[in-house]
């Protein structure tokens, strides 16, 4: 995972995947779905109000010939419309256009026809950083504000079957904290130390976990050396469990905004995976988060 073009390669491999987009009435989401069926990655269903979507297609100078279009006026309408064609099996995985998340959740949690598996839902977002020649999972930035220890043991669960279904074995995972040490009144470090034990005894499988680490020697060989951490983690994390929502937040839109880094999400937890991508992100990072989506579906 050395730069997030392998994506395209991993969502090749797995087969043309059908992908069901709800509301698709944003710019970047349009041509990031019709870029990703050119490319023979997925195979769109457009849901919503058609006139909307052709009308923008055709300002933007798109062709949505092989395109799926399914009738839906109204945003709940063609969201529920959309989770419906996800969970009876006719699309494999589920994408947000210009829809509320609210709306979007609501749809995906109906216990009737929804896409409950009854694990807990998790943000992970793949972050290629250049100057460490590699990409870096972050989690959860996106969905648990507060997780307590029981849902971060959770959501590392959700992260490695990710990174299992994308060929890597074992990955691993740094919890990271303010500082690599347990303190007793920061219960980040807490959490750290209790994940790290949890995954020694086999509570959590198919990784390895250390923590506390702070975010430098987490990534940096030379801090981990500097720090005199010993650790198989220490320095060569493939994924950062972030503590709460804020810290994920910001930590995902520094190495956007401020250091140019491309990226990709989904949401995890689900009976299908969720492209569930903000308005304001690129089309290249709707664009790998389909692809993302499509190889792990």
């Amino acid at each position: 995972m050395k730069n997030l073009d392998f994506l395209f390669d991993a969502c090749t491999d797995s087969g043309v995947k059908k992908i069901a987009v709800a509301c698709p009435y944003g710019e970047d989401t349009l041509e990031a779905v019709c870029e990703a069926q050119k490319r023979g990655l997925v195979q769109a269903i457009l849901v919503g109000d058609s006139d909307r979507i052709r009308a923008k297609a055709s300002e933007l100078g798109l062709s949505l010939d092989g395109f799926e279009i399914v009738e839906e006026c109204d945003d709940y309408s063609a969201t529920e419309r959309t989770v419906k064609l996800v969970s009876s099996g006719k699309a494999d995985l589920l994408m947000k256009g210009l829809v509320k998340t609210a709306t979007l959740l609501k749809a995906v949690l109906n216990k009737e026809w929804g896409l409950r598996s009854g694990a807990l839902l998790s943000h992970l977002v793949f972050v290629e950083v250049p100057p460490l020649g590699r990409v870096l999972g972050i989690t959860d930035g996106g969905m648990n504000m507060y997780p307590n220890l029981s849902a971060k043991a959770e959501i590392i669960k959700n992260a490695v079957g990710c990174y299992h279904s994308l060929g890597v074995e074992c990955p691993k995972v740094a919890v990271l904290a303010a500082v690599e040490s347990v303190n007793p009144d920061m219960t980040a470090t807490i959490d750290a130390a209790s994940l790290t034990m949890m995954a020694a005894r086999g509570q959590i499988e198919g990784c390895l976990v250390d923590g506390p680490l702070a975010l430098d020697n987490a990534v940096s060989p030379e801090a981990a050396a500097i720090k005199k951490i010993d650790s198989p983690v220490a320095g060569k994390a493939d994924l950062l469990v972030v503590p709460d929502i804020e810290a994920g937040n910001l930590v995902g839109k520094t190495a956007m905004f401020l250091a140019g880094c491309r990226t990709a999400g989904v949401i995890l937890g689900a009976r299908r995976p969720i492209v569930m991508t903000s308005r304001f992100d690129s089309m290249d990072t709707k664009l790998l988060s389909i692809a993302l989506g499509a190889a792990i579906s």
